[in-house]
């Protein structure tokens, strides 16, 4: 089979590539050796898949149904392995394979750790239904499920581990703002950065994170009703987590005439359902819808920087 990477996932990573990035290029030996060295039978790529992985529906040898994911090094695939071994199965999907090293489940081992042929950046999971996400509910039932889920996988990130801090991570995204914000966006800027600021002085109890979360990211599965996917693992506060999840169909809430109040009242319901300071997860909402909204304009995709940076305004 002709492993062909989805148009979607070939402009969102044109927009990122660094210079010299031959990942797409290598892709479909990559995935062909990887389904080889796990004799796995594909059924169909994932179409129209997501942003930063390639993502192949398989099946095992002994017939079980499972997902290939293949993701380049910036996307950090060996962080989520380890985030995805330390949940095991707790409201994420499980991982089927172990590390190629020796590494017990549920430690968290160094990116680059050495392992069998085909495991660098390779993700063997269990299946879900790819194209059922929580997103299909009505709008409050599908926030209620998604909290849900979100909630499992707030845990003790590992006693030792090599995972991003939010502080770390804000502290890259702060840099790229201030350099590439246009005059329009300044103040939003501003605010975003100082709202930070103010947040890493004090930060409470930290946990492993999702770093990425929103209603998409949450699939059906037989086990459990929702499992989360797609992780880009973070350790910090719960509130930076769950502020992703603030914005969501966000083109809904810029629609309605209520728009600004639906989302403070959004801010509040969250953070009262999930027992987090609310003025937290509005800075975190702020700070993240600006930084999303900047990055939106440097790469072209105008329309989605002038939604986020809309709501960040009601913020």
């Amino acid at each position: 089979m002709a492993f062909e990477p989805p148009r979607r996932l070939v402009k969102a990573l044109g927009e990122t590539a660094p210079g010299g990035d031959d990942w797409l290029e290598k892709l479909p030996e990559a995935a062909q050796q990887a389904v080889a060295v796990r004799e796995l039978t594909v059924e169909r790529v994932q179409v129209p898949g997501g942003r930063g992985s390639f993502v192949v529906l398989v099946r095992l040898p002994d017939g079980t149904p499972a997902v290939l994911k293949l993701a380049p090094p910036r996307a950090r695939p060996e962080s989520e392995r380890a985030a995805l071994a330390h949940w095991d199965g707790l409201g994420a999907v499980r991982l089927l394979e172990p590390y190629g090293s020796a590494a017990p489940a549920g430690s968290a081992v160094p990116s680059g750790t050495p392992g069998a042929p085909g495991t660098e950046g390779v993700l063997l999971l269990e299946r879900l239904h790819p194209d059922v996400s929580v997103r299909s509910l009505p709008e409050a039932k599908s926030m209620l499920e998604a909290a849900g889920v979100l909630r499992r996988l707030w845990v003790e990130p590992p006693e030792w581990h090599v995972f991003e801090t939010v502080a770390e991570r804000t502290g890259r995204q702060a840099e790229a703002m201030r350099s590439s914000a246009d005059t329009e966006a300044v103040p939003l800027v501003d605010a975003a950065l100082a709202a930070r600021e103010a947040l890493l002085a004090a930060p409470p109890e930290e946990r492993l994170l999702h770093g990425t979360f929103r209603q998409s990211k949450v699939l059906a599965g037989e086990r459990s009703p929702w499992l989360a996917v797609g992780p880009d693992p973070v350790v910090g506060e719960c509130a930076f987590d769950l502020a992703r999840l603030v914005r969501d169909r966000v083109e809904d809430l810029i629609a309605s005439p209520s728009g600004a109040s639906m989302t403070r009242r959004r801010v509040k319901r969250l953070a009262e359902s999930l027992d987090v300071e609310q003025e937290r997860l509005r800075g975190w909402t702020l700070f993240r819808a600006v930084e999303s909204g900047v990055r939106a304009r440097r790469v072209g995709r105008l329309q989605d920087a002038e939604l986020l940076l809309e709501l960040a305004g009601w913020l």
